[in-house]
């Protein structure tokens, strides 16, 4: 393999580079097992996957170890990898495997569910260590598999299960290339600084309380302002552009999700269900289902199509707690979701409407690293998709055509589509280099069926071609806020900043001065605090600035008899003399402009 495998072409790795990559990394997880069993001996590995960032394993040791330990390791497996040659594919019968980890239940117990569901039991071999695995590292000798780190340690239940017990997991990373390996290292330590959950404590933004339960975000007074702001924004884009703004339950009928086809096979990640005295009722995970049935409310005409629903809508999902992170994976999410109904002869006008829509988003938030993944059907598996090969072929090619046509950056991802339609996710590097789906925009042509879903078509007919298009170009609330945190590193502009300016008298003379400035900004609409505490002024300066407030503004005795602030920014630190009055209109500007 080329070095060029793993080198993103302005951020975008195609389906096939990314497959390398990830066996790399797999291979890399391989490799750190292989040190770690030599060096504790006693060590029971578990699982080892290949991530979006690198790669983990998780062990139960005897003895904790610490990061301290991880050197050790990481000098090991430069040893170990000289005397790889590749990976040898073994299949074995269920009695052989499990006697090989007699002294592993975890192997074992992933052994049984093997043989269980008549799957294959292979093991792959690579110089004297040998796993347990299903496969996909990189071919040939491991000459490749040079340019690793190991990261940090970490608790992790069994399988995510707080029920389990908890092991110790092992983060690592691997590239190609020494230089990707540095540039990666050196984009972590600076990721460190941009952390969504450091900035959010500093900045009192939100937080998770125990009590209440992990996963379930508690919006503080100043990230609830950043929050309304964004909500407030794709609130007036969707009016501008026809949506109609909608509210439905938490909560719902069994009968809804089994009509939907969420039940059964999404039920692992819904709540448990509730039995009330009418019927079973569930937390909706999605709010789709419910928009359906507002669809069916009244009778649509082919002259009403397109309907366009839209809501922030509350949802639901049962994470396992080993997997939950900030704000990026939550248990509670409130979704800028809307669903848009139309003809198939508008299905392409619909669709890059919301791809315009959700470009014209990341203008706006100054968001620019970033590509559209397509994925696609296969025609070969036609057990895995809704059997509909001519909407499959036709919608494709419309979603094709609308990248090809605005002259984006995508890539196409062959069996990757949701069994109800193609989809196109909008793939982005965020601030601290992590690859991420920030949203999806999914075309469904199975609702019709399920929903009975239709239309008067021109000739008087009923017309079940309703077409619907899932889209949330802002994702959830909790991840998009996570993405911005770290984009801005917590200097949110103007428009979004949950305090834009502080008012700083340069002494307890001037505080009535001060009082009378921060009312009048108030009455302007400008979010102000007053810091009249009896401290030095380079201290409230001081502090200011390390809560970000875009502008400070400073006022003695010559502001007070010009009726004037000084103000600084926080950008340029420069200061400057203005009218109050004059002050509050720029902010009012750049709030009414959303300068980025």
């Amino acid at each position: 393999m080329a070095d060029s495998a793993s080198k993103p072409h302005n951020g975008l790795l195609s389906p096939e580079e990314k497959e390398k990559l990830q066996a790399l990394r797999h291979s890399a997880a391989h490799l750190l097992a292989a040190a770690v069993t030599e060096l504790y001996p006693s060590a029971k590995p578990t699982i080892g996957p290949a991530t979006d960032e690198g790669f983990y394993y998780d062990f139960e040791f005897e003895e904790p170890i610490s990061e301290n330990d991880l050197p050790a390791i990481e000098a090991l497996m430069q040893k170990i990898v000289e005397g790889w040659r590749g990976f040898e594919r073994l299949e074995v019968g269920a009695d052989e495997a499990l006697a090989m980890y007699a002294n592993n239940p975890y192997k074992q117990e992933l052994i049984n569910e093997f043989a269980e569901a008549g799957e294959a039991i292979t093991l792959y071999k690579s110089g004297d260590f040998v796993d347990l695995c299903r496969g996909g590292h990189i071919d040939g000798p491991a000459d490749n598999l040079r340019h690793f780190k190991l990261l940090s340690l970490a608790g992790a239940y069994w399988r995510g299960s707080e029920e389990n017990i908890m092991l110790t997991r092992i983060y690592g990373t691997a590239f190609f290339s020494g230089a990707e390996l540095e540039e990666y290292l050196q984009q972590r330590e600076a990721a460190k600084e941009r952390d969504h959950r450091k900035i959010g404590q500093e900045m009192d933004l939100f937080f998770i309380d125990e009590m209440v339960g992990k996963g379930l975000v508690m919006w503080l007074p100043k990230g609830q302002i950043i929050k309304d702001e964004v909500e407030k924004l794709a609130k007036e884009k969707e009016a501008a552009s026809g949506y109609l703004r909608v509210a439905t339950p938490h909560i719902a009928r069994e009968e809804l999700f089994l009509t939907s086809g969420h039940l059964p096979y999404y039920a692992e990640s819904m709540y448990p269900a509730m039995q009330m005295d009418d019927s079973v009722y569930y937390l909706k995970a999605m709010n789709c289902p419910h928009h359906h049935r507002i669809y069916l409310h009244q009778p649509k005409s082919y002259r009403d199509l397109p309907v366009r629903l839209a809501e922030y809508g509350t949802c639901y999902r049962n994470e396992l707690s080993g997997t939950l992170a900030g704000l990026l994976r939550v248990r509670g999410m409130t979704m800028n979701d809307a669903h848009i109904y139309c003809r198939k002869d508008q299905v392409k006008e619909e669709f890059k409407a919301v791809m315009e829509m959700t470009m014209d988003y990341f203008r706006i938030f100054g968001l620019e690293n970033y590509w559209f993944r397509l994925s696609k059907w296969s025609p070969d598996h036609t057990d895995k998709y809704f059997d509909e090969p001519e909407n499959w072929e036709y919608t494709q090619d419309v979603l094709r055509g609308v990248l090809e046509e605005m002259g984006v950056p995508f890539v196409e991802a062959d069996d990757e589509a949701a069994f109800y339609g193609p989809k196109v996710d909008v793939q982005f590097k965020s601030a601290s280099g992590r690859e991420e789906t920030m949203s999806t925009i999914q075309l469904d042509f199975v609702a019709k069926k399920r929903f009975n879903l239709s239309y008067i078509d021109e000739s008087g007919e009923e017309n079940h071609e309703v077409f619907v298009i899932h889209r949330a170009p802002l994702s959830v609330h909790e991840r998009f806020m996570a993405f911005l945190i770290e984009h801005y590193a917590g200097k949110f502009p103007v428009w979004l900043a949950p305090v834009q300016a502080k008012v700083l008298p340069v002494s307890d003379k001037f505080n009535e001065y001060a009082i009378q400035v921060a009312e009048m900004l108030r009455g302007q609409g400008v979010r102000v605090e007053l810091d009249d505490r009896s401290e030095r002024l380079s201290a409230k300066i001081r502090d200011a600035q390390q809560e970000k407030v875009p502008y400070m503004l400073v006022v003695g005795g010559q502001e007070e008899a010009a009726g004037t602030v000084a103000v600084r920014s926080r950008d340029s630190g420069e200061q400057e003399t203005v009218g109050a009055e004059e002050f509050a209109d720029r902010v009012v500007k750049e709030v009414v402009e959303r300068k980025a």
